[in-house]
């Protein structure tokens, strides 16, 4: 039995003792794309890995999910590689309280940071948020720290502790944020997901909302200086009323687990992810890029032996 994996003893076809384990996968809000993708995840795994029986449990996000893992309260997690290189290094936004114990086991799909403007409001760049009303995610959530890390290369501040403000911020989830856009609340929200997002469809498909690119310019100093984000164009129709392709930058969600989990566990979790990966496309779209070409892509914490086991089965170089 695995007590910190939630493990027991059972018995096999043959008489003999199986382990069984119970997953928790820490997600995201319902209004993203981690939750759906994870209630895919838990399905596959708790009904074609021997053993396990999993469930997704919706978090506030990244940050949280790591507090989970650490916590032990959490066996499996949704996340943000530039968040997760902060926790396992000790760096940026967990300078001081690092999470060494968090390994990485694949990545899933690229998280597109996504501005969403209502109409009316003259908003036709980020630089044109100072002054006016803005949602940059939950409190203490990735997104949150993306909305951070973007706005500074405008030489925009909406933190309070962090000197002289210039934008006014909220801290909602992102079916809260889109219901402030809709309502006249607010004048733009950062939502970052898998194409399409829940959130974003519900705004442009109402017309109160619409896309705006990042400059080129900008672009190319987010990833210079945020080196886990790379640019990214969500082509035109892949939202309600969007009529022009959208140049912004992305991240990369991977799958993070603990380091003290059992090699063979992760080996077969992560098996399943691609022996089963139209049951994961049709939980959601966004899942059509968990492959194995792009499973290590963003990668940038060491891996689980069970995954560096698989990968290397398959062929795929594991630094």
């Amino acid at each position: 039995a695995l007590v910190g994996c939630g493990g027991g003893e059972g018995k096999d076809n043959s008489g003999g003792s199986a382990k069984s384990y119970k997953i928790n996968l820490a997600t995201a809000t319902t209004g993203g794309v981690y939750y759906p993708m994870g209630n895919a995840l838990a399905q596959i795994w708790s009904k074609n890995v021997e053993g396990v029986k999993a469930a997704a449990q919706s978090t506030a996000g990244t940050p949280q999910n790591i507090d989970l893992m650490r916590d032990k309260e959490a066996e499996i997690a949704f996340a943000q590689n530039g968040i997760s290189y902060y926790a396992y290094s000790g760096t940026g936004t967990y300078e001081g309280k690092a999470v060494p114990s968090i390994r990485g086991m694949l990545s899933l799909y690229p998280n597109v940071m996504l501005m969403v403007v209502r109409k009316g409001t003259g908003i036709k760049s980020v630089s044109d948020l100072e002054g006016k009303k803005f949602v940059p995610g939950q409190v203490a959530s990735a997104t949150e720290v993306n909305g951070r890390e973007i706005l500074s290369v405008y030489g925009l501040n909406y933190q309070k502790d962090k000197g002289e403000t210039n934008v006014n911020a909220d801290y909602v989830g992102y079916n809260e944020a889109a219901d402030l856009l809709k309502d006249g609340h607010t004048d733009a929200v950062l939502i970052a997901g898998g194409l399409p997002t829940s959130a974003v469809m519900d705004i442009l498909a109402t017309g109160a909302g619409e896309l705006i690119s990042l400059e080129p310019d900008k672009i190319k100093e987010i990833t210079t200086k945020f080196p886990w984000y790379f640019e990214i164009t969500v082509p035109a129709g892949t939202y309600p009323n969007q009529e022009e392709d959208i140049k912004t930058v992305s991240v990369s969600n991977i799958l993070i687990t603990r380091e003290d989990l059992p090699e063979d566990l992760i080996y077969n979790l992560c098996k399943a992810v691609y022996d089963y990966h139209d049951d994961m496309v049709a939980g959601h779209k966004a899942a059509t890029s968990t492959t194995l070409e792009h499973a290590l892509d963003g990668m940038i914490i060491p891996l689980h032996p069970g995954a560096t086991k698989y990968f290397k089965e398959q062929g795929i170089e594991v630094e």
